[in-house]
């Protein structure tokens, strides 16, 4: 009698065993699967915080750019204009040419608080908010042909350490969230005349 209960109660042992640790080993993946998918999200999360606490940064060696581009024609007519504001100097350079021959130039002093009011109007811009290209994708060579590009980049030591470009093309939206007139604005507007200078340009 007591063999006959044995067989009866060891297969509703080992079958509720089995129903234990399948549930734990779906437990186990559910917690696998959803650890991973937070843990990369964080990581966009995270480098995204990383260019915008680069672009506020005031200190020595930190410094921002735009780069304006015209559309692709002859090497004559071709023209393009940078800014460089960091928190001792602003700088406007026009070219004229694919080999960026200098046809006008400012250099002008700045200070620690102007630049920090002006990072911080960029960041509010959202002038870091989307995420840079890598490789190819981020090479704006022939990218809008007709129209203009505009690149946006934070500098660290006179090297780039993001980029985010966009164009009037709207094939080629580029990487760049922020409005790229509302940000070339206040570039503009740390030299004296910008906006003038830059209409002069005819890009």
């Amino acid at each position: 009698m007591a063999r006959y209960r044995t067989s009866r109660i060891l297969p509703t042992i080992l079958t509720i065993v089995v129903i234990i640790i399948a549930i734990a080993g779906l437990v186990a993946l559910a917690r696998l699967l959803f650890s991973g998918g937070n843990s990369s999200g964080s990581t966009t999360v995270n480098q995204t915080d990383l260019n915008k606490q680069a672009l506020v940064d005031t200190a020595d060696g930190r410094a921002v750019s735009m780069t304006v581009r015209g559309p692709i024609v002859a090497q004559e007519d071709f023209r393009s204009y940078q800014i460089i504001i960091s928190p001792n100097t602003r700088d406007f350079n026009a070219y004229t040419g694919y080999l960026n021959t200098i046809t006008s130039q400012q250099t002008l002093s700045n200070n620690t608080a102007a630049y920090t009011q002006f990072v911080n109007a960029l960041n509010k811009a959202n002038m870091a908010a989307g995420t840079p290209f890598d490789a190819d994708k981020n090479n704006t060579e022939g990218i809008c042909a007709t129209g203009r590009v505009y690149e946006f980049r934070t500098l660290l030591g006179g090297q780039q350490q993001a980029m985010w470009w966009t164009s009037t093309c709207s094939g080629s939206p580029g990487s760049l969230k922020g409005n790229a007139t509302q940000l070339s604005q206040l570039f503009l507007s740390q030299i004296p005349e910008g906006s003038n200078i830059a209409n002069s340009l005819k890009l």
